[in-house]
């Protein structure tokens, strides 16, 4: 509950939502908009290179427009992780950029003491194991293959 208050009396937030998809400029739904074959999206993995992210230089900015807290977008239904993980390759540390992201963001607001929250997407547009439902169908996947646990 004291998190929950803490949120409320924060007021003003900023919601990062970054990803592979930030490289096309259509917004994060981009490959279950297009139908695009995940295997096809993931190639542009291999030019993520964000030359000029500086977490210093983003977090003052985020606390000099006045918020007390960002909500940073981990991985989304793409499943490509922002973040150094060992559950999937498809990850920020297999791009020419090989930065943990999350890592540099959390450590920024943690020395500018302003608040972080994690979004992490449990859909998977890439993984046959995942169910497909309203989203993701058109993205390459093999249907009769989910399995939710």
């Amino acid at each position: 509950m004291k998190a929950r208050k803490d949120f409320a009396d924060a007021k003003f937030g900023i919601f990062l939502h970054w990803g592979l998809y930030s490289m096309f400029g259509q917004g994060e739904w981009y490959m279950t908009n297009e139908n695009i074959n995940c295997h096809e999206y993931a190639k542009v993995a291999q030019a993520f290179y964000p030359h000029n992210f500086n977490a210093h230089q983003w977090i003052t900015a985020i606390k000099k427009s006045g918020a007390r807290y960002i909500t940073f977008t981990t991985r989304h239904h793409e499943g490509f992780s922002m973040w150094d993980t060992k559950q999937s390759d498809y990850n920020i540390m297999h791009t020419p950029y090989g930065k943990d992201i999350v890592k540099q963001l959390v450590d920024e607001c943690h020395r500018q003491q302003i608040g972080i929250h994690l979004y992490y997407s449990h859909l998977d547009w890439t993984r046959d194991d995942y169910p497909i439902g309203r989203t993701g169908r058109g993205t390459g996947r093999t249907a009769g293959k989910a399995n939710w646990p």
